[in-house]
């Protein structure tokens, strides 16, 4: 058993997940009432990324600051303006795709159960009082925002105490590592649990009406993913980008994808950036911080299902709106993960630009939730492979200039 333990760990991560993710098809299309039992596979998985991540983001942030060398700098202050740039270019290709490609709505199903924030001063609002939140609520509800505040603040008043103590939370921070690769190893299972459990009941066939909009969508971020991300890339790092683009797609977007959750795929981003060999007092926190505030996908869904909204009402967008629903775009993706339902309930707040009823833009976040199993798919990933591409890229900026 342990050999084959062994054997089985020897193999490549990525190998695995599509080895579980044909399993998983082959048996949706063939026994899927027989083996439905094997959806429980996927939500376990993503349940146990989703309890381990909070955790792990709290004691290695702690950890990288009470530990960090005064005098040894980090790349935060720029991997922070890679994310603004980033979501705001995204949210500017999404606004001239929709230009080029207007798309229109069929406007009949109604949101139920769902309450948009009333402004951006609530968007706001909610962000600071998440900041604020009691630590072990933040912890428990996953609050990411909460965990980094405490975190930061914790691991500043560290800073001075005994080797023995900063020992102490290296260890615990080391042990919460080793708990998060025996999860991550069993993402195949997880994502083949998740795979059977997509086809075998939700399957494809809802989404036939919306294939233009789905097209729209996941080939925007297909463009921000494999053209703006390298252009960013290589004009800070002035490196061939693609070789980090395409690892970051490969061994973070694609478990993104499935898991549907930047917050769970925090781990797999932690342990790529170990892999990749960036510094650990910098990634401790920009990938967890970039899982909160790093939403390129986010501003893509708002912008494109906002303006397909405008197109199908008839309302003639003019160049200063366009760039102010691309600002608006941003700073709103910035704050999705601080709203329930993220991105989609966003969206009524940007249509507001164009003086939509929250009635149509209801129903506009309605086809939001029926395209979701693609749209929120595609998005995550995106987010989640920019974190790391942002992180690593000011690494290899530092690095040039260092040279």
């Amino acid at each position: 058993m342990k050999s084959l333990f062994e054997k089985w760990n020897s193999i490549n991560l990525v190998n695995r997940i599509i080895a579980g993710i044909i399993i998983g098809v082959v048996l949706a299309l063939t026994v899927p009432d027989a083996l439905s039992g094997v959806t429980i596979l996927g939500t376990l998985f993503i349940a146990a990324l989703k309890a381990v991540a909070p955790v792990l983001v709290f004691v290695l942030v702690i950890n990288a600051i009470a530990s960090h060398v005064s005098g040894k700098a980090t790349n935060m202050k720029m991997i922070l303006v890679l994310y603004a740039i980033g979501t705001f270019l995204a949210g500017l290709v999404a606004v001239v795709v929709s230009f080029i490609f207007p798309t229109t709505l069929t406007l009949k199903t109604q949101a139920q159960d769902v309450a948009p924030p009333s402004g951006i001063l609530e968007v706001l609002e909610s962000l600071l009082f998440n900041i604020v939140s009691n630590p072990v609520s933040a912890i428990m509800d996953a609050n990411y925002l909460g965990i980094l505040a405490w975190a930061v603040v914790l691991g500043i008043a560290l800073k001075v105490a005994s080797d023995t103590t900063k020992s102490v939370i290296a260890n615990v921070s080391d042990a919460v590592t080793k708990i998060v690769q025996w999860v991550i190893s069993l993402a195949p299972f997880g994502i083949m649990g998740i795979v059977f459990e997509a086809i075998s009941t939700t399957g494809l066939s809802a989404l036939a009406e919306y294939g233009r909009l789905i097209i729209i969508l996941v080939g925007t971020m297909f463009f921000v993913a494999l053209v703006v991300n390298p252009l960013i890339v290589f004009v800070v790092a002035r490196r061939n980008p693609y070789p980090l683009v395409l690892t970051a797609l490969k061994e973070s977007g694609i478990t993104a994808f499935f898991t549907r959750s930047s917050a769970a795929n925090i781990p797999v981003n932690m342990a790529l950036a170990e892999k990749l060999k960036l510094d650990k007092d910098t990634y401790a926190v920009s990938i967890p911080l970039g899982a909160t505030i790093n939403m390129a996908g986010a501003a893509v869904t708002i912008s494109v299902l906002t303006m397909a909204a405008a197109n199908t009402l008839g309302i003639e967008v003019d160049f200063i709106t366009a760039v102010i629903l691309m600002v608006l775009s941003a700073v709103s993706a910035a704050g999705a993960s601080g709203v329930a339902g993220g991105s989609l309930l966003l969206i009524p707040l940007a249509c507001s630009l164009f003086g939509i009823s929250d009635d149509i833009a209801m129903q506009v976040v309605a086809i939001g939730f029926i395209i979701g199993v693609i749209q929120d798919s595609c998005e995550t990933a995106l987010n989640s492979s920019s974190d790391i591409v942002f992180t690593a890229a000011a690494e290899y900026a530092k690095e040039r200039k260092e040279n």
